[in-house]
């Protein structure tokens, strides 16, 4: 094994730096509706910042636990056991959304840590069989593990189990997959998608009104007016593009240098979840074309330094395990990123290290502790 050097200080201070930008935009969105709602400023900001101390302490755990320690069939299969079952009792307690309430005003997301937990089985098991990825012996045990998984995500919560697979085909590319296999998991991937949003009438109604807002394709079909009615009935909102036409006005009203902190508009009752899923856009208004710009650099530095690992080392363990868990939080960031930009139908993704979310900050600072054990080991 390489020999251990000093801290990855990029990847270090890049997350600590994300994370503490994080907790103020959390304040600087929400201090007003926690205070109409909770009665308290600091509500939100409070438990995200406790969220972020545990956070840390996860991430310096995985930082010093050699990294080989989860390379092992034990930890490997445990991880997607682990979170299978996890989102199995999640769905079976008839959870909304896969929330599974522990108390004390706390509550668990399994679908946050099923994530990292694809990666590290994935990596575990195609450093095993990388001579011979494109056996079918290999791509079908891989293939369908993940997939279950992917299913287990994509019933209740499709943008996640859609992101999980993304983020094991980018791991199978980067092991060498035939592309003609690629084609066919493509082929699959549409099937699942189209019968998982035709499943809930509001994904349909989502994805239609994003492509349709004004209903005038689907008139030319339905005449009658019953789809139309049916997919109204099924949505929680009238308008679902509501809360992307909001955050494109945000994000264009902050030019190049923001409004300033604590004086952006859109937050102000007009943008929903502007703490949460939307906080890229309250980073745009009162930021500016910098702020985001920033935001954007932190990401690449992730990707730069997962992906410096994966070409220059010959662990193959370590290739996979650093590429797949960069991959894994920088296209979550894009995806959020791009609905916030009216790029895609309306989501629910929070923004790494930067959104108010409990589960999302602290798993994704131990996917960060762990990429950097693997970066510190491969230097």
């Amino acid at each position: 094994m390489p020999q251990l050097v000093r801290t990855d200080r990029t990847l270090f201070y890049t997350t600590v730096v994300m994370t503490c930008f994080g907790l103020l935009m959390v304040y600087s969105a929400s201090s007003i509706m926690a205070e109409i709602k909770y009665g308290s400023a600091n509500h939100f900001t409070l438990r995200q910042g406790l969220f972020l101390l545990l956070g840390l302490a996860a991430m310096m755990l995985f930082k010093r636990l050699p990294y080989q320690a989860l390379n092992s069939p034990a930890v490997a299969f445990a991880a997607l056991g682990g979170a299978i079952i996890l989102l199995g009792v999640a769905y079976a307690l008839g959870a909304k959304h896969r929330w599974l309430n522990l108390g004390f005003g706390i509550s668990l997301q399994p679908s946050e840590f099923a994530k990292p937990a694809v990666v590290i089985f994935l990596a575990y098991f195609i450093s095993r069989r990388a001579k011979a990825i494109n056996n079918r012996h290999t791509l079908l045990p891989a293939a369908l593990a993940v997939g279950l998984l992917a299913l287990c995500v994509a019933i209740a919560d499709l943008g996640y189990g859609f992101l999980i697979a993304l983020t094991a085909a980018a791991l199978f590319y980067v092991a060498g997959l035939d592309r003609r296999y690629f084609a066919g998991m493509a082929v699959a991937g549409v099937f699942a998608g189209v019968v998982l949003i035709a499943m809930k009438p509001y994904r349909v109604a989502r994805v239609i009104q994003f492509f349709d807002p004004k209903y005038e394709w689907v008139a030319k079909v339905d005449q009658g007016g019953w789809v139309r009615n049916y997919l109204r009935k099924a949505m929680t909102v009238k308008d679902t593009n509501y809360q992307a036409e909001q955050s494109k006005i945000a994000v264009g009203a902050g030019g190049i240098a923001g409004r300033g902190l604590m004086q952006g508009k859109q937050k102000l009752l007009y943008l929903p979840e502007a703490h949460t899923d939307f906080i890229f856009a309250v980073i745009g208004e009162e930021w500016g074309a910098a702020g985001c710009l920033a935001i954007l650099t932190g990401f690449g530095l992730i990707l730069w330094r997962g992906l410096r690992v994966a070409l220059n080392t010959e662990d193959d363990f370590a290739r996979y395990l650093a590429a797949g868990l960069s991959i894994l939080v920088v296209l979550q960031a894009l995806i959020n990123i791009s609905v916030v930009l009216g790029m895609g139908p309306t989501k629910g993704f929070p923004l790494p290290m930067i959104s108010a979310g409990g589960s999302s900050l602290l798993a994704t600072m131990a996917t960060m502790g762990i990429l950097m054990n693997v970066s510190e080991h491969h230097p």
